[in-house]
């Protein structure tokens, strides 16, 4: 009876941090989560701190121009996202999401002493340059490799963490009840919130370090910051319980995409034989020994074959034979491939949004330094607008949970209230606006420079930087929806196997959506060079950029983007829907 009761107080598939089996009552639950909210303070902070303000560090510090600085931060935090691909892998395939995060903690960790150790060393970086001095000469030899190792150092272990600290937190609730699910749901809008907290002092008080005390400092909070996470992280220990790896999650796609293109086909005729088999009884007597064995065989395929109707083709891979055994599949195999497979188009409908909110680390920046960033007798540093979208989404999270999703849930009798779908149209929305303002407010600039003879100066415009806040708000709240969403959306709908590299697809859509800026801006500069007209996005001085020109495609490319994603949503059927 005890051996009873202690079996049915284990979480199944689960383990402590010692590889014991986990126990309910003993771990998982909202404190084994709380730990990583606040971890989730701490590495934001670290990773926020340098990346909103990394395009005035390249520009006035490693000379490079604004067009070169703004690709290599979007280079920079797209590889940073997209290698969240790899931190989730590992976590579902050969480690726990627990181990990946120490392990990620420690390379970021490595990258960020190696970037202050350059900050704070001279002979490290290009030597200074201004109107009185020499010419300025971007930084090349072994300075660029120290900057660049650094900073792919910092990127990998971004990667790691983004790709392993939310799924380790929403594994900690059960799974099974709907307490646990409207807990989990909790945990990710103020897992989004925690990410605003440490944007909030990354945007304000580092960056005020690194405009007025020098970037060392800036490099070196973000430093102590991803090493206090560490021992915080590791506090949380006894409470956490960890998902056993289930191997490789690849493999398991792999093999069912082969085994549906390459088993041998079987005919209407023979699949309802099948069918007929599993229904009415055989006669033996008319069989060999060898037939009846194989009408056995056929009669247990046909009763447990219980495939959904989507995604037909991979059928095949549980119904055929194939073509060699290694290759065999199971109905649960084929159904885990195919919810994958219909989640990428959503996966696929986010990438233009994030390359929306590319714009705030780059373009955006070189925009506000451009303008008065007086508040009185405080001067503020551009790189500190994002301050605008992150109170805005710290008001916005808790609001949301406690107000907004209970009184939805009232109004629609369902578990959730707002789908994620939802959540994520509501971002795209919000994503078309903050383009269409963007581009209305680079006019208004544009108009102020012209009128005050300042196009060609380098004096701040007489027009306040808080004209930019608008398109950071709306960019803010885009991210906020659609981030919690996807977060959510990934984690519910993935195979249990496959929930770690699933929620990466947020963080990987970030990284395709810097990317695909990075190419955008390379295509408008071609297409827009030649026939006496200088590109759009070209020069050193952003005053002579036709930026407005750039937002307003941003804008109606997303709109085309909104119209490609209702046409995936208003199909998609969740998982919890979904019938054989």
């Amino acid at each position: 009876m005890e051996v009873e009761e202690q079996q049915a107080s284990r979480w199944e598939g689960y383990v402590d941090w010692r590889n014991r089996p986990a126990l309910r009552g003993c771990h998982g639950g909202m404190l084994a989560a709380s730990f990583v909210l606040g971890v989730e303070i701490l590495e934001n902070l670290a990773y926020l701190a340098n990346a909103s303000n990394l395009v005035l560090y390249l520009s006035d510090y490693m000379h490079l121009s604004p067009s070169k600085s703004a690709n290599n931060v979007t280079n920079f935090m797209g590889t940073a996202f997209l290698l969240a691909l790899l931190g989730g892998f590992l976590s579902d395939a050969f480690f726990t999401t627990y181990h990946i995060y120490l392990i990620s903690a420690l390379i970021q960790l490595l990258g960020l002493i190696l970037l202050t150790i350059q900050a704070h060393l001279p002979g490290l970086k290009p030597p200074t340059c201004g109107p009185s001095m020499p010419p300025c000469q971007e930084v090349d030899g072994s300075k660029a490799a120290i900057l660049f190792l650094g900073l792919y150092l910092v990127a990998l272990g971004v990667g790691g963490i983004k790709g392993s600290l939310p799924p380790h937190g929403a594994e900690q609730f059960d799974d099974t009840s709907p307490q646990g699910r409207k807990q989990r749901s909790t945990f990710f809008n103020y897992f989004v919130f925690c990410l605003s907290c440490g944007g909030l002092i990354a945007v304000t008080f580092v960056v005020w370090l690194e405009d007025n005390k020098g970037w060392e400092w800036g490099f070196g909070v973000a430093t102590i910051s991803i090493f206090l996470s560490i021992p915080i992280f590791l506090a949380g220990s006894p409470f956490y319980r960890n998902k056993i790896p289930c191997g490789s999650p690849l493999t398991t796609i792999f093999k069912v995409m082969i085994a549906a293109a390459t088993s041998t086909c079987v005919s209407t005729s023979s699949s309802n034989a099948i069918v007929n088999l599993a229904t009415s009884p055989s006669s033996p007597t008319q069989l060999n020994k060898e037939a009846e064995q194989e009408t056995t065989k056929e009669k247990d395929q046909a009763a447990n074959f219980t495939p959904t109707r989507s995604l037909k083709f991979l059928n095949r891979a549980a119904i055929n034979k194939p073509v060699h055994g290694a290759l065999e599949c199971t109905v649960d195999e084929v159904e885990e491939v195919k919810i994958v497979l219909e989640i990428l188009p959503i996966f696929a409908c986010t990438i233009m949004l994030n390359c929306c909110l590319a714009q705030l680390s780059t373009f955006s920046v070189h925009q506000a330094a451009t303008m008065n960033t007086k508040l009185g007798s405080l001067k503020v540093p551009p790189a500190s607008l994002p301050i605008f979208p992150v109170v805005f989404i710290m008001i916005l999270a808790p609001v949301y949970d406690h107000f907004i999703i209970p009184f939805f849930r009232r109004v629609t009798k369902s578990e959730m209230g707002i789908t994620h779908l939802q959540r994520i149209g509501i971002g795209l929305v919000l994503s078309i606006l903050a383009m269409g303002v963007a581009a209305l407010v680079e006019i208004k600039r544009k108009r102020v420079a012209t009128e005050s003879e300042l196009l060609d100066s380098q004096q701040p415009l007489p027009i306040s930087f808080f004209w930019i806040a608008f398109q950071y708000l709306f960019l803010g709240s885009a991210d906020l929806f659609t981030l919690a969403g996807l977060l959510e959306f990934f984690f519910t709908e993935a195979p249990t196997s496959m929930r770690s590299l699933a929620t990466s697809l947020s963080w990987a859509s970030l990284a395709m959506g810097y990317y695909l800026s990075s190419v955008i801006v390379s295509l408008v500069n071609n297409v827009t060079d030649g026939s006496g007209h200088k590109p759009w996005l070209a020069g050193g001085n952003i005053n002579h950029y036709h930026l407005e020109r750039f937002y307003w495609l941003m804008c109606a490319l997303s709109g085309l983007n909104f119209l490609h994603y209702l046409f995936w949503a208003v199909r998609y059927k969740y998982r919890s829907t979904r019938t054989s």
